[in-house]
């Protein structure tokens, strides 16, 4: 298998998709903290939340029920919407669980409004500096593999054990190779608006924790998660062809609309002083 070369302006672009992954919500968490005198660990609760339920409690149970192998995971690979479906209702459960976890526990005597949006900075911050800013680092580890040879061997042993492997192996080294600005600028957009989402969504499960007559909108967290997310889980199965662009500008549209109806419906008008 032919290695491409990794050329400098993919290094560049990483170490930049890396350095913003990692500053920016440390940045948006302090000019929050200092402009609405929140307290910095309400924003850790959200991020430690975010690592407990969605990396800790649902990876290792999703990969349970969808990739070792099993009656079950055959009977969903053999029905793929249905997997598209089970795979996002785990980041759909686990995760608005964890924000109503934390809000009834560690957060319950927190009960200013922007508790919820503190929340949901530490929550979506963290998932972009672990998420995004760790694929960017890891994609400079392969580009210096690659351009060093050092990755070749690594290849070799991985298509000896899973020769099914080859496609995708190639595919990874295009797209390193390949990285340009048009990537960047799709990941970083794509971020922001998943941050977007995150606050929306907490304040949304915030006040289902809140008012007894709004525990509805916890489920309806839960429904809306699943449901962006089902969106996401149909294109990598590949059960629908959407350019990407057009994809995050559906992602884009959606953690709009779930922010600002959170914001105006139920933020906005939370008159309560504390």
């Amino acid at each position: 298998m032919n290695i491409p070369n990794v050329g400098i302006q993919q290094f560049t672009l990483f170490g930049l998709g890396a350095f913003v992954s990692l500053t920016a919500p440390v940045i948006l968490a302090l000019v929050w903290i200092f402009k609405k005198k929140e307290r910095f660990t309400t924003i850790l609760v959200g991020a430690v939340t975010f690592i407990l339920f969605a990396l800790i409690l649902e990876k290792p149970l999703q990969a349970l029920v969808i990739s070792i192998d099993h009656p079950v995971k055959r009977f969903l690979y053999d029905n793929p919407v249905l997997l598209s479906l089970v795979a996002a209702l785990f980041a759909g459960v686990f995760e608005e669980t964890g924000r109503f976890a934390a809000y009834k526990t560690i957060l319950r005597k927190r009960t200013n409004k922007e508790t919820s949006i503190s929340y949901g900075i530490g929550h979506g911050g963290i998932e972009v500096m672990l998420i995004m800013g760790y694929s960017y680092i890891i994609n400079i580890v392969y580009g210096v593999m690659m351009n060093t040879g050092a990755i070749r061997q690594v290849i070799d042993q991985t298509l000896a054990a899973a020769p099914e492997q080859a496609d995708a192996i190639r595919e990874l080294l295009d797209t390193v190779a390949g990285f340009g600005i048009s990537g960047l600028a799709l990941g970083l957009f794509e971020r922001v608006f998943a941050v977007l989402f995150h606050v929306g969504a907490s304040v949304i499960v915030f006040y289902a924790c809140k008012d007894k007559k709004k525990t509805w909108l916890y489920p309806l967290a839960i429904a809306l998660h699943t449901l962006m997310d089902f969106i996401a889980a149909l294109q990598l199965f590949k059960l629908i062809t959407i350019p990407g662009w057009a994809l995050e500008g559906i992602f884009a549209v959606f953690g709009i609309a779930v922010f600002f109806g959170a914001y105006l419906l139920l933020y906005k008008k939370d008159v309560t002083e504390m």
